[in-house]
C-alpha cells in the first residue's frame, strides 16, 4: 500500500514539474497584407498566408529570444507606372513598354527563417522586435525582377496577448523583395505591410 501511494506521488510530482517547464514550441498561422512605398515608378500590392514555427531558444530575466521559421504564400498585383523606367537602351524596349504597364498578378512561395527578440510588459503581453531572411520563387517577370528565385528580408515589430496556450500577435512590418544579382532585373519591391497572427504552444 505504501509502494503504491509513493508511486502515485512519484508521477504526481513529476506531472507537476512537466506542467511548470514553459513550453519551447509553438505553432500558428498569420495572414497579412501591404503596399508599396509611395513612389512614381510602380504599384504594389500583396495579400499573404504565414505558417509560424516558434521554438525559444533561451530566456533571460528581462526577455526572451526565439527562432522563427515561415513558409508563405504571397499573393501580389503590380504595374508599372512610369514606362520610361525601362531605357530606350534595351532591346525590344518598346515592347517591353507596352507589356510591363499592364497590371500582373505575381504569385511568390517562401521560406524566411527569423529571429525574434521579445520583451514581456506582463504574464499576459510582450512587445518584440524581428527580422527574417530567406529562399523565395515568384512565378512572373517584370520591369523591376525577373521571375524565377530571389529572397524575401522582413523587419518587423509587434504586440502578443498570450490567452492560455494561445498567443495572439499584431505585427507591422516592412518587406524587402530582390534577387541579389541573380536575374536580368534587380531593382525590386518594397512594402509596408500588418500582419495579424495566432499560435499555439506545443
Amino acid at each position: 500500500m505504501i509502494k503504491k501511494l509513493l508511486l502515485i506521488l512519484f508521477f504526481v510530482i513529476i506531472k507537476m514539474s512537466a506542467q511548470d517547464q514553459k513550453p519551447k514550441f509553438a505553432i500558428g498561422f498569420n495572414y497579412g497584407f501591404g503596399s508599396e512605398f509611395k513612389n512614381k515608378d510602380y504599384t504594389f500590392t500583396n495579400h499573404f498566408y504565414k505558417l509560424q514555427l516558434y521554438y525559444k531558444l533561451k530566456e533571460t530575466k528581462h526577455f526572451e529570444y526565439e527562432i522563427l521559421v515561415q513558409p508563405e504564400v504571397n499573393f501580389g498585383t503590380h504595374q508599372l507606372l512610369n514606362f520610361y523606367f525601362v531605357k530606350p537602351e534595351e532591346p525590344d524596349y518598346i515592347e517591353k513598354r507596352a507589356k510591363y504597364t499592364q497590371l500582373k498578378d505575381i504569385h511568390e512561395y517562401v521560406l524566411n527563417v527569423g529571429f525574434l527578440v521579445r520583451k514581456p510588459i506582463s504574464k499576459k503581453c510582450s512587445f518584440y522586435l524581428l527580422g527574417s531572411i530567406g529562399p523565395m520563387i515568384t512565378d512572373t517577370e517584370t520591369e523591376r525582377m525577373s521571375d524565377g528565385f530571389a529572397f524575401a528580408d522582413v523587419l518587423a515589430a509587434g504586440f502578443s496577448l498570450k490567452v492560455k496556450s494561445l498567443q495572439f500577435d499584431l505585427r507591422p512590418s516592412v518587406r524587402h523583395v530582390s534577387n541579389a544579382g541573380l536575374g536580368s532585373e534587380n531593382a525590386g519591391y518594397n512594402t509596408k505591410n500588418l500582419e495579424f497572427g495566432i499560435s499555439y504552444s506545443l
